[in-house]
């Protein structure tokens, strides 16, 4: 099976205000030394502000790609480092936004699934502290992934991550973010019919592209 490397694991560094009604975003993460165990809501020491769209058993941990953060640090002109995206996990050698939904990957002695899409929000947006980020990210497509914890454990930097099975409808992460289309959201709905679990949020998009 396809297998990449675990770069980093962050957490959250400082938490910061925000204008919305959480009034403080959990976004600033930064890497971690040494071993970090993984729970069924995330990382221990880490903080989800928002579970309700950053957080929960589907949005435990959220994992994002070095090749699309050098793409961005080309872009943007400054080094992407791991953290930056708010992302819990910065792998190589395994492209997050295209991964499969309800693929599994092995990291260490725990075992995720790849469950939902992230939507990029304005706290990300000041963050990052670019023109139009919102937009831009979305346009570029280059979105990473949510995971859910199917078994905890420890992980740590330099741990290979490995897809240890991918489900046969074959939509992806990034195809979801960017609108299911009838043929896919087909694809999902028979996999969920012969068993698969489907998180709500991509329940949801299931059922407004057959509408």
């Amino acid at each position: 099976m396809t297998s990449g490397v675990l770069l980093a694991v962050c957490r959250v560094h400082a938490l910061l205000p925000t204008k919305d009604s959480t009034g403080v975003t959990a976004i600033d993460k930064r890497p971690v030394d040494g071993p970090v165990k993984v729970h069924p809501l995330g990382l221990t020491g880490d903080i989800q502000a928002s579970r309700k769209h950053h957080g929960g058993p589907t949005k435990a941990l959220y994992a994002y790609s070095q090749e699309d953060a050098d793409y961005w640090s080309a872009e943007l002109g400054r080094d992407m480092v791991p953290g930056k995206f708010g992302e819990n996990l910065r792998v190589s050698g395994i492209d997050a936004t295209h991964a499969v939904i309800g693929e599994r990957w092995r990291i260490g002695d725990v075992l995720l699934e790849v469950s939902e899409t992230r939507t990029p929000c304005m706290n990300f947006a000041r963050f990052i502290g670019e023109p139009s980020w919102v937009k831009r990210f979305a346009a570029a497509g280059r979105v990473g992934t949510y995971l859910s914890v199917i078994k905890g454990g420890h992980i740590e930097a330099g741990d290979a991550v490995v897809v240890e099975s991918r489900p046969e409808h074959g939509v992806t992460v990034g195809q979801l973010f960017a609108g299911l289309s009838l043929e896919q959201a087909v694809r999902l709905q028979a996999a969920a019919d012969a068993g698969a679990k489907l998180t709500p949020d991509v329940a949801k998009a299931v059922a407004r592209a057959q509408q």
